[in-house]
């Protein structure tokens, strides 16, 4: 591996490559009531355009961790930035010719881009010498959770004060500029995997998830119980268990379930299931809690761009969580500031559940839930890149993000159903479908304080899968 000259350089522009990604994650969300009204299409339909984002990021992320473990993680990096921006261009070509179709074409194409993120942690681990790796994992980790609040909050300002099309062309330039500094300035490992790709349990995997995230992202539209979502639910399961019997069976098998049975990495998967879950359930709940009029009782009556600065001080505090994960993490293990952040995130979803009469409170809330997430993710990031080894970052990283987003669909799909479930007079959830919603995100917050204590707790040693460990192993 050549390293970088450079690397705290090459860091920044990896975290600022996992930022853009993040930033349109949820750039759409506080803008589809907008989009419903410009294209005058249902509600059903626009959910399209996070359903069909969703479907192939699960996808790209196995897939392109994979190939860049095959083929070169910074070369997979910037054709993930290339596909990204196709996507990006195709929704504003929508956006600007009223093409519906077109606008959740290109989402769908800008969600295979997702591959990066499992990409830019694999590039941190590869550059940085073993004692700094838990420090840049976090920080780059910590951004996705920053791009995700910041997306929330561009969203409101792009929506009140200009178009939607901007929603999709604004990130282009940018995502330009970090893809070339990628090129310059990133350097690509010689480490290799001499493995072919897994096709057979490539499609597997894509049809398990494919199944399963559209089960969970139509049971609203059409009911949990019916022929449909029960049936995708079955498919998703008689998948799964096809793609384990070929993974075991498989000469280069796509995922080493071996690898997947590491306590470091069975534990921290679970972990990032239930931190995604509260984590975009209340990505979701945060700006329509704050838009509701104040005649109803409660909420302010808040615009788009003021729904989005409640999100500010999650975005702000992701970042000190991150750095500040890092710090700890490399003093005391991961695992210290892992339960640090469950712990905070609880508070933090419960006091939005219970304490929100007045805006400084919901300030307070989202600033404690971005530092408790921050922490989380960084953490699991961090344990996650220690406990494999250095051929298998990119999919051990690729599946724990896979894990993240499952969370985070089930998440958003159960509090869109809880405050939807019994609406009040005026049209508009009633208080108490908030407080359900807010409380079952605290407590899938409690689930992860409880899950980390079945992580190992002895230090993960980056070095034991290194290259100073392989020579040991040879002495």
């Amino acid at each position: 591996m050549r390293p970088a000259d450079r690397p705290i350089r090459a860091v920044a522009i990896l975290a600022g490559a996992a930022m853009t990604f993040a930033v349109t994650q949820t750039l759409v969300v506080p803008a589809l009531p907008a989009i419903q009204r410009e294209f005058d299409v249902s509600a059903q339909a626009t959910a399209w355009l996070i359903t069909g984002f969703l479907l192939t990021a699960s996808i790209s992320i196995p897939l392109m961790g994979r190939l860049g473990d095959m083929y070169g993680k910074t070369r997979l990096l910037l054709l993930c930035f290339a596909v990204f921006s196709l996507g990006n261009l195709i929704s504003t070509f929508g956006a600007l010719e009223g093409s519906f179709a077109a606008l959740v074409g290109g989402r769908a194409i800008t969600g295979i881009g997702a591959g990066l993120i499992p990409l830019s942690l694999g590039i941190v681990r590869d550059i940085l010498p073993a004692h700094r790796v838990t420090l840049g994992v976090g920080l780059v980790a910590s951004t996705q959770g920053i791009g995700s609040g910041l997306g929330l909050v561009a969203s409101g300002l792009i929506v009140d004060h200009a178009s939607v099309a901007l929603i999709f062309a604004g990130s282009l330039p940018i995502a330009t500029a970090v893809a070339i500094a990628t090129w310059r300035f990133v350097p690509e490992s010689s480490a290799r995997t001499g493995a072919r790709l897994d096709w057979p349990g490539a499609l597997l995997l894509s049809l398990t998830l494919l199944a399963l995230l559209l089960s969970v992202s139509r049971g609203n539209a059409w009911g949990w119980t019916s022929a449909g979502v029960l049936g995708l639910l079955a498919l998703a399961g008689v998948a799964g268990a096809a793609w384990a019997w070929w993974e075991k069976r498989a000469d280069d098998p796509m995922v080493d379930l071996k690898m997947m049975r590491e306590r470091t990495v069975w534990t921290t998967n679970l972990v990032t299931i239930a931190a995604g879950f509260g984590m975009f359930a209340s990505f979701m709940l945060v700006p329509q809690f704050v838009q509701v009029p104040a005649a109803s009782g409660y909420g302010f009556g808040a615009s788009g761009t003021a729904a989005g600065l409640f999100m500010l001080p999650h975005s702000a505090l992701m970042l000190v969580a991150g750095t500040l994960s890092g710090l700890l993490g490399t003093r005391y293990g991961s695992k210290i500031p892992l339960a640090l952040g469950s712990l905070v995130a609880a508070i933090s979803y419960f006091s939005l559940a219970f304490v929100n009469d007045h805006g400084f409170q919901i300030y307070v809330g989202t600033a404690l839930m971005g530092f408790g997430v921050g922490l989380t993710l960084a953490s699991v990031a961090s344990l996650t890149v220690q406990a494999v080894a250095r051929q298998q970052t990119g999919v051990a990283m690729g599946m724990n993000a896979i894990m993240r987003l499952m969370g985070g669909a089930v998440g958003a799909q159960v509090a869109a159903a809880i405050i939807t479930a019994k609406p009040g007079a005026d049209g508009f959830p009633t208080q108490a479908g908030f407080t359900v919603a807010f409380a079952v995100s605290s407590a899938a917050a409690l689930l992860t304080l409880v899950l980390v204590a079945a992580v190992p707790s002895r230090p993960d040693s980056i070095v034991e899968h290194g290259p100073i460990a392989d020579a040991a192993a040879g002495i």
